[in-house]
């Protein structure tokens, strides 16, 4: 299973991007207009400057309490871990596991293509298991 298979499942594949300046409320906005847990920070729509989620969000204030008054540039996790379309479906969640984050923005090159979630990726983990059940369930009861 590949991230592009993922990707493919998923109802809303847009991304949705924020600019580096725009102001945190503009960023809780959009999370909840979208009902999402992380955006892509992108001063063009297309790269990637960083990631913003809900977590950097409550870990800033808990900090210091001003996070309303920042920038989004000024809360992102700018160290953006990628991955292809291509990769290993196991192998992004084991790296989402060890790097203990939850959202992951998928590349093609330079270019932003989408954004998985690590409940995407079990979800579709959990079916494609439930579909292999059935299939050998059928083929045991056929003969």
């Amino acid at each position: 299973m590949q991230i592009s298979d993922v990707l493919r499942g998923k109802a809303d594949q847009a991304v949705v991007t924020i600019a580096p300046g725009a102001g945190v409320r503009d960023l809780l906005a959009l999370l909840a207009e979208h009902n999402i847990g992380a955006v892509v920070v992108s001063p063009d729509g297309e790269t990637i400057a960083g990631i913003v989620s809900e977590r950097d969000v409550v870990r800033r204030l808990h900090a210091d309490g001003t996070v309303i008054n920042n920038v989004v540039s000024a809360i992102m996790t700018s160290a953006v871990r990628t991955c292809s379309p291509g990769d290993d479906l196991d192998a992004v969640l084991g790296i989402m596991t060890a790097g203990r984050f939850r959202h992951i923005p998928v590349c093609d090159g330079p270019t932003c293509v989408g954004i998985v979630s690590i409940g995407d990726l079990v979800k579709h983990k959990i079916d494609q298991l439930q579909f292999e059940r059935d299939q050998l369930d059928q083929y045991v009861h056929q003969t």
